[in-house]
């Protein structure tokens, strides 16, 4: 079978391209640019050169960079002056890797896709990967259903340690074994705010609210904050710990509250991805990536493909913006994005 793969010039991308060739596949790698941080792509075009030497691969350098700014990095800037908290790896997976990308390895006619994550296709559904640690069904939550018949995860059933010994045994590839991990935002050095910077002044000094409206302390901007947070803001005279609970960009103001004010039962969800025919179902869902599985009642919108959860239990650091993912077990069967 001829495959495309997906090659970032880390060690999960390179052993999928080495795995799948050994497996007696026709393989070509592809090397995505994506943004413009400085010596990033240098370095990694590198790596994947010597992959493609070392394995005797064709390797494509595919420039996206319009795509990616449109899907994805213009999107995260808007959402935060809104006051919002996006997730780029959840359009980026859906727009840019498995959309852009498999387009660009169908007019190249590979007959599959196959990426680096972590993650299984399992009788047409995303389930989560074998590994826990490293799962990341969340982020491919929103990709369309009818797309899973072309794209294929061979390191779903593997173990991220396995593979990296694997790679350390092999001497061309052991720079591979040993290299840090990479952000999960790719763009973002340090912080999100670095990148603000660049468009917007965040440092905007306002008012920190209570539910009612009072002014009861002072914060540097609202965009250094996302909800949940309960540092680099003052509350005059406060006692005891406050939490952000909303944001009203408009007003350059945060709203600040008691962590039970934090808690949530039911949650709103637009853009819904939905990879079971049903309107009304129960599920576990999962209203950001490190958060714990909830039990949840849904009630769908198809027409509107928005969503209404109500779950068993109080969730906390419910955000606009962020990916809410349902599942069956194992299975991812619905996501979208919170909305406020």
């Amino acid at each position: 079978m001829k495959i495309m793969v997906a090659m970032s010039g880390g060690v999960d991308s390179t052993m999928t391209a080495k795995f799948l060739q050994e497996a007696g596949h026709e393989v070509q790698g592809c090397y995505m640019m994506l943004h413009q941080k400085p010596g990033y792509h240098e370095e990694n075009i590198r790596k994947v050169k010597k992959v493609g030497e070392y394995l005797g691969i064709k390797v494509h350098i595919l420039d996206l960079q319009d795509k990616f700014n449109e899907f994805v990095y213009d999107p995260f800037v808007k959402l935060y002056k809104e006051g919002k908290t996006p997730n780029p790896c959840a359009l980026c997976n859906k727009f840019i890797k498995l959309g852009a990308l498999l387009d660009f390895a169908k007019a190249n006619r590979c007959e599959k896709l196959a990426t680096g994550h972590y993650v299984q296709v399992i009788d047409g559904f995303i389930t989560c990967a074998k590994d826990p640690s490293k799962d990341q069904s969340y982020f491919l939550a929103q990709v369309p259903k009818e797309i899973l018949k072309d794209v294929i995860f061979p390191l779903g059933d593997k173990f991220k340690k396995d593979i990296k010994e694997l790679a350390r045994s092999v001497k061309v590839l052991e720079e591979f074994a040993t290299q840090a991990e990479s952000s999960e935002i790719c763009f973002v050095e340090d912080t999100y705010i670095e990148v603000l910077n660049k468009h917007y002044n965040t440092n905007l000094p306002g008012n920190v609210v209570d539910k009612d409206g009072k002014i009861i302390g002072r914060h540097q901007g609202y965009m250094h904050y996302t909800i949940g947070k309960r540092r680099g803001f003052e509350v005059f005279g406060a006692h005891e710990p406050h939490f952000v609970i909303k944001i009203n960009a408009d007003k350059n103001e945060i709203v600040v509250g008691t962590k039970d004010d934090l808690a949530q039962k039911v949650v709103e969800l637009e853009n819904v991805n939905l990879f079971i025919d049903k309107d009304k179902f129960e599920c576990e869902t999962k209203i950001r990536y490190r958060s714990p599985k909830l039990d949840a009642f849904v009630e769908v919108d198809k027409e509107n493909k928005t969503a209404k959860l109500t779950l068993n239990q109080n969730a906390l650091g419910v955000a606009q913006g962020q990916l809410c993912v349902m599942y069956d077990g194992d299975k991812v069967i619905a996501s979208g994005f919170i909305k406020g």
